[in-house]
């Protein structure tokens, strides 16, 4: 028994350091960085006041719509895919000389499970071509259950709490301990990092916008006030300088997708 464990664990370890995982796994942040540069976009478009759905979807749909647009969403979703799964053998056989090994591993855990939901939702884009924001209705059944109000509530801390965590992250600049020293220019690593900052800012934001509205519904017991991205930036505009707070945050997405980019080149897998 001890025996065929221990070779689950080392064929494990082969296919977490092998070339084709890597590049599955590099695929993956490429594919992630231009989700977010057409999300940037549309964040943009909505900015400028021209109408765009700028969620995962609305992103999904403006690059099925160019040319050879499915085989690239195709291509997505198979980075998506290869990503999760190379989150998933870090998981489990990953960070050996880590110092908080433990908890790295149960991150690399959470973050494959994000990565398989988009692969799926992307290969579900391409069978139906569409797609809704089911964040109010999903939203809605929880609290109609027992217990929900609090489930739903619980949902928006956590997801406010990992909006706040990617700030801090990219004003501590934290995200610059994945980049490869040998691998990444001398010339480029300054600016390679402010991109980074900005970018999680940027993210950061938009995580935060959806665990508050989510709160926000929990307070009030109205499922209504729960929003998927798209409306959450809507809800930017109607702020004071609203156009000018969403062109900032779409900014900050589109500094994400560059860094997604710069990991996909120097990160250290």
């Amino acid at each position: 028994m001890t025996t065929a464990m221990d070779d689950a664990e080392q064929a494990a370890r082969a296919a977490h350091d092998s070339k084709p995982v890597e590049i599955l796994a590099r695929l993956g942040l490429a594919s992630r960085g231009l989700v977010f540069a057409v999300l940037g976009v549309l964040a943009l478009t909505l900015a400028f006041g021209r109408e765009a759905r700028a969620d995962h979807n609305g992103a999904l749909r403006a690059l099925a719509d160019k040319p050879l647009g499915e085989p690239l969403l195709l291509v997505l979703a198979v980075g998506f895919a290869g990503y999760a799964a190379y989150l998933l053998l870090s998981a489990a056989v990953g960070h050996r000389s880590e110092d908080h090994r433990t908890a790295m591993r149960l991150k690399d855990g959470f973050k494959s499970v994000v990565y398989a939901a988009l692969s799926f939702s992307t290969f579900a884009f391409l069978a139906r071509g569409e797609g809704g924001d089911s964040t109010k209705s999903r939203t809605a059944d929880l609290m109609s259950r027992t217990g929900g109000r609090t489930v739903v509530a619980v949902i928006g801390l956590v997801v406010l709490g990992i909006g706040v965590y990617l700030v801090v992250k990219g004003l501590r600049r934290k995200h610059a301990e994945c980049l490869e020293q040998y691998m990444i220019p001398r010339a480029l690593r300054r600016p390679a990092i402010a991109v980074g900052a900005v970018g999680y800012v940027g993210r950061g934001v938009t995580v935060g916008l959806i665990g508050a509205f989510l709160v926000q519904a929990a307070a009030k017991t109205d499922p209504q006030q729960a929003k998927g991205l798209d409306a959450a930036l809507r809800s930017v505009l109607e702020r004071p300088y609203g156009p000018v707070l969403l062109g900032l945050t779409a900014v900050g997405v589109l500094a994400y997708a560059l860094w997604s980019f710069i990991e996909a080149a120097f990160r250290e897998i």
